[in-house]
């Protein structure tokens, strides 16, 4: 079980020496990000806000304050357009609804920089739990149960589920194919290979 979001940014998950308990993400450098293949849908900003459920504006300001990045393709001068892949999308969504629980943005940016260093395969099964000012990371219902008994654990978001949420938005939405540049239209075949191969990834 790891956590994260004290007032200190950023950070890398740890247990303690018997790995009995969590230990806090606190300040410092994250650790190497996950090798993640290039996705072949990307999504632009509108696209991006109705399945993460948030405003343009709110989009806009996490972009520039670096709190949520496009990953894909940054907007560079006038014309050209960010574009995020479906794992930032999903960070997306959990931003907003750590916000509609009261937790302060402050709190949340050591969460998403964990977030972003994971592999996307492996936030399937992750339970993010809050007591409002610390988000821990639980791998299994022994973890949930440990901080609800600790009195840590108010509310949890059950990263899966946000990630089959955005499935479906994305599903009925339209995504640009990186490697051509070409609009992909709603249930068109790149969007739709990128969303199966999850499917498969789950499976496995």
């Amino acid at each position: 079980m790891r956590s994260s979001g004290d007032s200190r940014v950023g950070g890398v998950p740890g247990r303690r020496p018997n790995g009995e308990a969590p230990l806090p993400l606190r300040g410092g450098e994250p650790g190497p990000q996950a090798v993640v293949p290039a996705p072949a849908v990307g999504y632009r900003g509108p696209t991006a806000c109705v399945a993460a459920g948030i405003t343009y504006r709110q989009l806009d300001y996490w972009a520039r304050t670096g709190l949520v990045e496009p990953s894909v393709r940054a907007a560079q001068g006038s014309g050209t357009q960010r574009l995020y892949s479906f794992h930032d999308v999903v960070v997306l969504k959990i931003v907003r609804r750590f916000l509609d629980t009261g937790v302060a943005l402050q709190n949340i940016r050591g969460t998403v920089q964990h977030l972003r260093h994971r592999d996307p395969k492996d936030l399937e099964g992750m339970t993010l739990m809050s007591d409002g000012a610390t988000v821990y990371e639980c791998t299994s219902s022994e973890e949930v149960v440990e901080l609800l008994q600790g009195g840590q654990g108010i509310f949890g978001i059950a990263v899966g589920v946000v990630q089959r949420d955005v499935e479906a938005a994305l599903a009925q939405l339209h995504g640009e194919r990186v490697d051509e540049g070409e609009t992909v239209v709603r249930g068109g075949e790149a969007a739709g290979d990128e969303l199966a191969a999850r499917r498969r990834n789950r499976a496995v």
